[in-house]
């Protein structure tokens, strides 16, 4: 803009406004702004006329609303004496409010759910008015929650969608969501003369830039991580590759190490460096530490040339394929596996699968947070009905895969107030820059996913619980029944697991034949996985007996402090095997290829 506009534009803002620092900043981001704005509605075009996919249906959430309402009418009474509670609360609330104005000091009428961050800062109840919006927030959003989960009449999946869209729609319209009413952005705008709302626009429109017209909310500083600097460094060598997968060696940190390798098959969906973020919290570092060979799947970012890829091909190509080479590698014959989350699950079927083939080589199986039964799977199951997969499929089949950015998309809005509405507030409203934090950034960095794959995998195995049905999945022309496996298993579970409730992990300690040692450790999917013992947080429960019910395993389970990784650890060092010199990687049959972490992990989904 030419300094005419720019003075221009000074005149008509705000007296906190109006400096030429700011006025400058104002004019930059208003100049590009307007690009930004028609490619983000384009994005939409798309969407709307179905070029586009996504798991967040408007039409799915307003069709579960017009059964809600129908219900609601069919039960007018029960209603009435919600809304009946909810003004006695808010007439609470307003003597509460009136007595807090004469100067006497009151408990609140409520408080916010343990856990919800949203109102922490002290000014959400030392500013009057701010603590009366919140609490009037709280107590609508509780009539709303509660008339939604006692709903009857309605079908499970509709009443499911019900409670879930209105969760969203709460959420979205919290007093924390908007700067006027935010009393901690208010004091912000006052502290830089509102600066941090032109910050918050420059951040947005960056966001929107990143996405091609598509918000992309940045999680964390993008320029702060490097893969293979400084993270994902844990010293190896690739050892091997195919289409799907590079096998990295780590090097050994020990003169000697447990005879039986170890191989981790990480899930697909992201990279596999959350088990290898930094020094402080690698699991994969650990390991090694501990006197282990190991090796990981680094499994490729696909395109459309691996769209025809099959869950099959990921066996073959992926745990198969690997233990074949680890054979080769380092001479044994006999190797312990890990897997996790989907990784988890494929590893499942392979056992399965190498025990119909009398195939003995895995000795000992770890499964980080993997589902074997999945009759439940949480609000996950919002996005699997077959509406959502026929478009997806329809979708996958001229794309060739699912970009990434739709399953991240899809894991935020199950915990929406934690991944988007802070980061809302922090980058756009206080106009900060993300922090930089190595989980986040991995949150970030996520893959495509093959055609053919994914909705086999989602139709077989999320749709029909294949794992669960003797013979009902066949791999490569062998049925698959997991009842049949007999290998010692250690199955870890997170308590506050959205993705993969621990419930539906706990159901393999009576399906598998073998002996099950099941562990269930604090806090969430990946934070209770990702939890180093020099960290000294959330604890495992343990418990040697088993149960039908999970919630009895628990009831009489015992309780450690500390990381689960040390119980782990004991338990796959006596199945490790006797110890040998150490194996330095590419000294073997199979010559190093290239420096960890190797090209295939470096590969982003903008690439």
């Amino acid at each position: 803009m030419s300094s005419k506009e720019n003075q221009a534009m000074k005149f008509l803002m705000p007296p906190e406004f109006q400096s030429e620092e700011v006025a400058a900043k104002m004019a930059s981001v208003m100049d590009h702004s307007q690009r930004m704005v028609n490619e983000f509605w384009a994005r939409q075009t798309k969407q709307i006329t179905g070029t586009d996919f996504q798991f967040f249906d408007p039409f799915a959430a307003g069709r579960a609303f017009m059964q809600l309402g129908a219900q609601m009418m069919a039960n007018p009474a029960k209603y009435e004496s919600m809304l009946q509670n909810m003004a006695l609360q808010n007439y609470a609330l307003m003597q509460n409010t009136l007595e807090r104005m004469s100067g006497r000091d009151v408990a609140p009428v409520i408080q916010p759910e343990p856990g919800d961050k949203r109102f922490s800062d002290q000014a959400w109840s030392e500013n009057l008015v701010s603590d009366f919006i919140k609490q009037s927030y709280l107590i609508t959003s509780k009539f709303m929650n509660t008339m939604v989960s006692d709903l009857d009449g309605i079908d499970a999946e509709t009443h499911a969608k019900s409670k879930f869209y209105t969760r969203q729609f709460i959420n979205s319209i919290s007093p924390s969501n908007f700067a006027s009413t935010n009393p901690v952005v208010m004091k912000r705008v006052q502290e830089t003369g509102g600066e941090n709302l032109i910050s918050g626009m420059e951040n947005l429109l960056r966001d929107l830039e990143r996405g091609q017209g598509k918000l992309k909310i940045s999680l964390s500083d993008e320029n702060a991580f490097t893969v293979g600097k400084n993270i994902a460094t844990t010293k190896g060598k690739v050892v091997y590759q195919n289409d799907l997968i590079q096998l990295i060696q780590y090097s050994p940190t020990t003169k000697t190490v447990h005879r039986r390798p170890i191989l981790f098959v990480p899930p697909w969906i992201n990279k596999y460096y959350v088990l290898d973020l930094q020094p402080k919290n690698s699991l994969i570092k650990w390991t090694v530490d501990q006197g282990h060979t190991v090796f990981v799947i680094s499994w490729v970012n696909p395109r459309r040339d691996l769209a025809s890829k099959s869950f099959e091909d990921y066996m073959k190509e992926g745990p198969l394929a690997a233990i074949d080479a680890i054979n080769e590698a380092t001479g044994e014959k006999e190797v312990n596996l890990l897997g996790f989350c989907i990784g988890g699950i494929l590893s499942v079927a392979t056992l399965a699968y190498m025990s119909a083939k009398k195939d003995k080589r895995v000795k000992a199986a770890t499964f980080l947070t993997t589902m074997v039964d999945l009759t439940d799977i949480g609000e996950a199951s919002i996005f699997i009905d077959d509406e959502t997969l026929d478009a997806m499929e329809e979708y996958m089949n001229k794309k060739g895969y699912l970009e990434g950015h739709h399953m991240a998309g899809m894991f935020s809005l199950l915990r929406e107030n934690d991944l988007i509405w802070s980061f809302v507030v922090n980058n756009y409203l206080l106009g900060k820059e993300p922090i930089p934090f190595d989980l986040l950034y991995w949150n970030s960095d996520s893959t495509r996913l093959p055609a053919s794959m994914l909705i086999y995998y989602l139709r077989n195995l999320y749709k029909k619980n294949a794992l669960m049905k003797p013979g009902s999945l066949v791999l490569d022309n062998v049925p698959i029944d997991i009842e049949q496996i007999k290998t010692p298993s250690y199955f870890l579970s997170a308590k506050e697991d959205h993705i993969a409730p621990w419930r539906s992990c706990y159901p393999a300690v009576k399906k598998l034949k073998g002996h099950v040692r099941f562990v269930l450790s604090g806090s969430g999917h990946i934070g209770g996985i990702v939890n180093h013992p020099r960290a000294k947080k959330y604890g495992f429960h343990t418990n040697t007996k088993k149960y039908d019910n999970p919630d009895e395993w628990l009831e009489s389970s015992k309780a450690h402090e500390g990381s689960w990784w040390t119980d782990w650890g004991k338990w796959i060092a006596r199945r490790g095997g006797k110890k040998v010199p150490a194996r330095i990687p590419g000294s073997g049959n199979l010559k190093a290829i290239e420096d960890a972490p190797g090209t295939y992990v470096k590969i982003r989904i903008s690439d």
